[in-house]
């Protein structure tokens, strides 16, 4: 095991966190609103933000499948990441040139922008099995959402200072403060990518790479088709699949309606962007402790453990009436947010064949990102027909349950054993093409 590179792909966690809850969660959606799109109406204001997001996530769910095999068959998982990091990085810097009324420009920056997050993010997690081993997966892959946590907490802490109180970074008003909030995403992001941008390791091509991008896409396309037919070969990562549609639904709608859910209860805005704070230093710990705690009994069992814990939030925040209890539900999610997330990507990192992670988390990020869908509608309709959020919230338990209840059904054991013998088969595949190549060579 390299360390530098371990210690590196860890310390990515802690760089693009920083655009996760400073411009998805805490001020991009504001300054969307109130600057960007200042020309339209509050409501058609907040529908080009969410279409927005679709249309991002969509782009990834198309683009990461085809991209994770060619990182795969290229061994250029790092290179894939770079590029993506980039993207982002740029797209992120474009905020700070934003004017009044340009939301044309805001919402195709937060597609790029999207693209390059989310896309990189697929080529990261890929690179998890091919730095450590299976006995070590799920203590450094909580060990990335920890650093994550902290770096995306930290930056925000400084980012509302310079919000609330320009005057104390030389901005004179509250929207230089946004655009410097924005320029100090990208370079941090930048900044601290620079060590897996330099210790990401190429590994060696696979023997049907072609050297044109146009046959690597070729290849690609039919090495994803078989991905398509070939996963339900493995039923316990099918399994998993399917637990991992129902409960990440459920995790990804509690993101993302939390402040909606707080606002429209009566709690002031300055308490939900706190407690977003709280949630991100309380991760930090608890990810470690519980990352520590699911090497020694199982990430499954710690898996079932945080979510067992999510249906407890949800039926919590249905009986929310103020302030402090947003604070403690905000604190229950930082216990188990990063570590639910950390253990899900170590088991399917464990129930996948090594030599083609990179197009099996493409095909997790693609069908996850069409399933999260759901979520956020149930969401809405219950709460539409029974005209009150509170019983919105609620509705999500089906999705924590029926997560749990697949999840039994994953013999995790029998997972890594399929994963490992699908892997030798191809890789004897590989020797018997390479040999009987060298054996026609060696008769000419």
């Amino acid at each position: 095991m390299d360390n530098r590179a371990v210690k590196a792909w860890i310390m990515y966690d802690w760089a693009n966190s920083a655009y996760a809850t400073t411009v998805l969660a805490a001020v991009l959606p504001v300054f969307y609103a109130s600057v960007a799109a200042a020309t339209l109406d509050a409501d058609t204001a907040a529908s080009y933000l969410a279409y927005t997001h679709s249309m991002g996530m969509l782009c990834v769910a198309l683009l990461t499948p085809l991209l994770g095999t060619l990182a795969d068959l290229s061994g250029r998982k790092g290179d894939f990441l770079r590029v993506f990091s980039i993207i982002g990085i740029i797209a992120t810097l474009g905020f700070s040139f934003i004017g009044e009324g340009d939301y044309i420009l805001a919402s195709a920056l937060l597609v790029i922008s999207t693209i390059g997050f989310a896309g990189g993010n697929t080529f990261y997690d890929a690179m998890l099995p091919d730095l450590v081993s299976p006995d070590r997966r799920d203590l450094i892959s909580s060990k990335g959402y920890a650093y994550g946590y902290m770096g995306g907490g930290l930056l925000l802490a400084v980012n509302l200072l310079m919000i609330q109180q320009p005057g104390w970074f030389g901005m004179g008003s509250t929207l230089a403060g946004t655009r410097l909030a924005f320029i100090s995403v990208a370079l941090w992001w930048l900044v601290f990518s620079i060590p897996i941008f330099r210790h990401a390791e190429r590994r060696p091509a696979a023997p049907d790479m072609p050297g044109s991008w146009k046959g690597s896409a070729r290849v690609g396309m039919r090495r994803l088709r078989q991905t398509f037919s070939q996963i339900r070969r493995f039923p316990q990562l099918m399994r998993m699949l399917v637990a991992f549609w129902f409960f990440n639904d459920g995790i990804n709608t509690i993101i993302l309606m939390a402040t909606i859910y707080g606002t429209s209860i009566g709690i002031g805005t300055a308490d939900l962007m706190f407690a977003l704070l709280l949630t991100q230093f309380i991760g930090y710990p608890c990810t470690l402790m519980m990352g520590a705690w699911a090497q020694r009994s199982g990430a499954k069992r710690i898996l079932m453990a945080s979510l067992s814990i999510y249906i407890c939030i949800v039926i919590l925040g249905y009986f929310m009436t103020d302030a402090i209890h947003f604070y403690l539900l905000a604190g229950l999610v930082g216990v188990v947010q990063g570590i639910s997330q950390s253990t899900a990507r170590s088991l399917f990192s464990n129930l996948m064949p090594a030599g083609r992670t990179g197009e099996y988390f493409g095909f997790v990020n693609i069908t996850g990102k069409f399933s999260s869908i759901f979520g956020p509608f149930v969401f809405g309709w219950v709460g539409q027909i029974t005209g009150s959020t509170r019983w919105g919230i609620l509705s999500l338990i089906f999705f924590f349950v029926a997560g749990i209840a697949v999840l039994l059904t994953v013999k995790v054991q029998q997972g890594m054993s399929d994963a490992t013998q699908a892997d030798q088969a191809e890789q004897d595949l590989k020797y018997r093409i390479s040999s009987k190549g060298s054996k026609v060579s060696s008769m000419r």
